[in-house]
């Protein structure tokens, strides 16, 4: 029940994370929102060090290295899909994707189910498609390297969340600041090498650090959840991040929730209910 809550508060997280940072790449080049963001993220890692410790071995160096160099890609391929759009066809892609993978390290791991486990976790799936879906009728149809971006995203965040699994749990927080280091150095590294490219429009300070602090709660309360719980459900629940964007866009945008969408919020309470059981 422990790792379920914290992976609930993951996925609010990251899909508060991921309505700010979406909205900041709309008003200048990705890599200016995540060159903001990625250092606000290590920032918020750092202070958290004296408080949860933190153990800097060979593990905790090679996952965290690995965690944050596919953070750096999903930071960008998300944000960048994100703002490409269209948002109702592409985010159930990218979070299916940063869902199956997990899953299948989990099982192949030898994490087992119980009855209640296994008929939650394929309506878990489902309500991850469900709630980051739109109306879909008239939507306009993505392009090929929207979807290209979509796929990528969704395995960069997939490989980030495997990579924090496997570290050593004894390490505290030492992953994640390996990782945020990590990450924001390949992302200033490429802004650098793309300054020219990047355009002259400021960056969304604001809503970038908030994004930033957000990504680096959901990674925490992710790593705690692995911890204490199998990856296999983690992962899944993680991957309900959408909802999260779904009930900010509409209480901040006075989006409308649609009814497919409200259907998934239910399938994912009545998921959640079966996996807090297992």
């Amino acid at each position: 029940m422990i790792a379920l809550m914290l992976a609930l508060g993951s996925s609010l997280a990251y899909g508060c994370a991921d309505f700010l940072g979406g909205l900041g790449a709309r008003k200048a080049h990705v890599l200016r929102t995540v060159m903001i963001a990625a250092p606000a993220s290590l920032a918020v890692e750092l202070l958290l060090w004296p408080f949860l410790g933190a153990s800097f071995s060979a593990g905790a160096l090679g996952w965290g290295a690995a965690s944050g160099i596919a953070s750096a890609a999903a930071f960008a391929l998300l944000y960048r899909t994100l703002a490409i759009g269209p948002m109702n066809v592409l985010s159930p892609v990218t979070a299916l994707v940063s869902a199956v993978l997990p899953v299948a390290v989990g099982l192949l791991q030898g994490e087992h189910l119980g009855a209640a486990g296994l008929a939650g976790l394929p309506l878990a799936l489902v309500a991850v498609i469900l709630v980051s879906a739109g109306h879909g009728a008239g939507s306009a149809r993505p392009s090929r390297t929207a979807l290209l971006s979509a796929f990528g995203a969704g395995g960069a965040i997939a490989l980030q969340l495997v990579f924090l699994h496997q570290a050593p749990s004894d390490t505290g927080v030492a992953p994640l600041i390996i990782g945020r280091a990590v990450s924001s150095a390949v992302i200033l590294a490429a802004a650098g090498l793309m300054y020219r490219r990047l355009g002259s429009e400021p960056p969304a300070y604001a809503m970038s650090t908030a994004a930033g602090v957000l990504d680096s709660m959901a990674n925490l309360l992710f790593l705690l959840a692995a911890r204490s719980g199998d990856l296999t459900v983690v992962a899944v629940i993680t991957a309900l991040y959408p909802a999260g964007t779904v009930l900010l866009a509409r209480s901040v945008l006075a989006e409308r929730i649609r009814r497919g969408q409200l259907v998934g919020l239910g399938t994912a309470a009545v998921a959640v209910s079966l996996l807090a059981l297992a």
